[in-house]
């Protein structure tokens, strides 16, 4: 909606300090920045980076699911898996659309993704190897995703803002759909209870490593903050995290790979141990488990999708034709 009225770039105001002080003095106010608002170059870009990456992760986060569509094990779980998968390709589109509102195509963006020149979460380029890895993504990797983005509706920039309120309230859904998925496993079979404690096994650490490098080491967290886009610090969000999630474990009766995982009496936070940070590194730069398999799947789908595009597109100047 927004994209079509966008403004023409003003580079020589981007560099002028009583705009960027006008500007920080809005944030600092709580004001929402909208697309036609001025704001400062290095804001646009970071945003683009952020929803950019956001969308990415949406998008190529339906594959490590989508295989097991057909091989869930009732029709009931082949129905909730078809509709979340659904849901975060419709959450890939609300981010694109908002990506867009800062001037960028999302034709762009798409090729970035594909060319491999653009990232996405981590934690994607791991492997579903049983039905209980769709529990546990829903249960922990789409609660790492809530810890991340319910400050997102908050965020300074209003589409963004607004897109996440929805995103959010379907993340919710698909967490509460992967817990129950694993309580059922933990409440049957011994062979079932150990197939969620071997998939939690291996993909808890993963998980914390969603969150982003510890704060010393974030490139953006400052800025961000600073921006009032974050909300919160890397670490912040991951002890967030850990405090809520350790006692759902327990509750399944599930013991999560972490030797030095304790609660600490004083601040009421359970201490972990350390995140293999080389591991998370490796991944980023394309040397995981499954990061040639995401790019590849992806790219063969932009390929074989290429006729739709074409068709709505010819189907659109025909409308154009007729309306002339």
């Amino acid at each position: 909606m927004y994209s079509q009225a966008l403004n023409t770039k003003d580079t020589a105001a981007a560099d002028a300090s009583p705009d960027a002080d006008r500007f920080q003095a809005r944030i600092d106010a709580e004001e929402r920045i909208e697309p036609n608002d001025w704001m400062p170059e290095a804001y646009r870009r970071t945003l683009i980076r952020q929803i950019s990456q956001h969308a990415h992760s949406e998008v190529v986060g339906m594959l490590p699911e989508g295989n097991w569509i057909t091989r869930a094990p009732s029709l009931r779980r082949k129905a909730a898996l078809l509709a979340k998968v659904q849901d975060e390709g419709g959450h890939g589109l609300y981010l694109y659309s908002a990506a867009e509102t800062l001037g960028v195509s999302r034709e762009e963006l798409t090729d970035q993704l594909l060319s491999g020149r653009a990232k996405y979460s981590s934690i994607f380029n791991y492997p579903t190897l049983s039905w209980a890895d769709i529990g546990t993504i829903g249960w922990l990797v789409d609660g790492a995703a809530i810890m991340n983005q319910i400050p997102l509706c908050r965020c300074s920039f209003g589409p963004y803002a607004r897109a996440m309120i929805r995103v959010c309230r379907e993340e919710s859904f698909h967490q509460r759909q992967g817990y129950e998925i694993m309580l059922t496993l933990c409440r049957g079979t011994p062979e079932q209870k150990a197939m969620a404690q071997d998939a939690l096994n291996r993909w808890w650490w993963p998980c914390l490593m969603m969150f982003g490098p510890p704060d010393t080491e974030s490139a953006h967290s400052d800025t961000s903050m600073r921006w009032k886009i974050k909300r919160f610090t890397n670490d912040a969000l991951r002890q967030k995290f850990v405090d809520a999630t350790v006692p759902q474990g327990q509750f399944l009766g599930l013991t999560f790979p972490d030797p030095e995982l304790r609660l600490d009496e004083a601040s009421g936070h359970w201490q972990f141990g350390t995140i293999d940070w080389d591991e998370f590194r490796r991944v980023l730069a394309g040397n995981g488990p499954c990061n040639r398999d995401r790019l590849t799947a992806r790219q063969k789908a932009h390929a074989e999708g290429a006729w739709v595009r074409d068709a709505a597109l010819a189907h659109a100047a025909k409308q154009q034709r007729k309306a002339a």
